[in-house]
């Protein structure tokens, strides 16, 4: 997996009209069908975290990044850490999916 897009950036899903927040890294959600690992979450931008509207994708969805999170060195090691609990820990974990573009 490629380094990961920082808290707080904006991207474009695939086939999405809505500019979307990222939230959170490697979350892991029980999907009705057992716990699943996506890359991020994220929320739609302006409007925020509302309820428990959160949407879940991955590093495939995202279509562009149109602004970067802040980053420092501890961004640094946390996309270290990342990667080696993904490789250990992380190989346990099956990965969601998405099934369909966020709708208006």
């Amino acid at each position: 997996m490629e380094k990961l897009i920082p808290i707080g950036s904006m991207i474009y899903l695939k086939e999405g009209q809505e500019k979307i927040m990222i939230l959170s890294r490697g979350p892991q959600v029980d999907t009705g069908e057992g716990i699943k690992m996506f890359d991020y979450s994220g929320c739609i931008y302006p409007l925020g975290l509302i309820g428990e509207e959160i949407f879940y994708f991955n590093s495939e969805n995202v279509e562009k990044i149109i602004f970067e999170g802040f980053t420092d060195e501890d961004e640094d090691k946390f996309n270290e850490f990342y990667q080696k609990w993904l490789e250990t820990e992380g190989k346990n974990v099956e990965k969601g999916r998405v099934e369909k573009a966020l709708e208006n």
